[in-house]
């Protein structure tokens, strides 16, 4: 295993030098697949923390330059310990561009109206356009926003929900 691999690992995960190092092992140093373990074991990490409550958090905003747009989102966590890292301030800053840049209406395809989803011929390519998890990260288009929840969820280690939020555009 080599330094450099960690240390490539840990620029593409965020994740801490031992949490790379030990998939970098199991991985027989293969970066992908060592990458594919870490993904894994933030999905069983999210999995087994959904009966958790995340009632702490932060409500972050985004104006756009000219002050013609805005947005407010609400993401939440389970201890005011992780509101306050860095991660989790980033993550809330990026979540409210996605907002601003992306125009979602729901954070996730479930709260889409039956009545809505009727009427709609190909709900998949709905759901991307319009279901802030299903869009693409504005900021890294291999990413999904669920993905990119999965990635903070394994780096917090705790379970992340975007609640809401809301984009006002001067004039609408």
């Amino acid at each position: 295993m080599k330094v450099e691999d960690v240390k490539k690992l840990r620029e593409m995960t965020s994740l801490g030098v031992k949490d790379c190092k030990n998939a970098l092992q199991e991985a027989s140093g293969d970066v992908d697949k060592a990458l594919t373990i870490l993904r894994q074991k933030g999905i069983r990490m999210m999995e087994k923390r959904q009966g958790r409550v995340a009632q702490q958090g932060r409500i972050e905003s985004y104006v756009h330059f000219g002050g013609n747009l805005g947005v407010l989102v609400e993401v939440n966590c389970e201890t005011d310990f992780v509101a306050r890292t860095d991660v989790f301030k980033a993550f809330t800053k990026d979540i409210a561009m996605q907002v601003a840049a992306a125009s979602p209406v729901y954070v996730s395809r479930e709260e889409i109206p039956e009545s809505e989803a009727e009427g709609v011929k190909d709900i998949e390519a709905y759901a991307k356009q319009y279901c802030l998890l299903d869009q693409q990260f504005i900021k890294d288009s291999k990413l999904t926003i669920a993905e990119y929840l999965k990635n903070i969820v394994s780096q917090t280690g705790e379970k992340v929900v975007i609640r809401r939020f809301v984009r006002f555009v001067v004039g609408e």
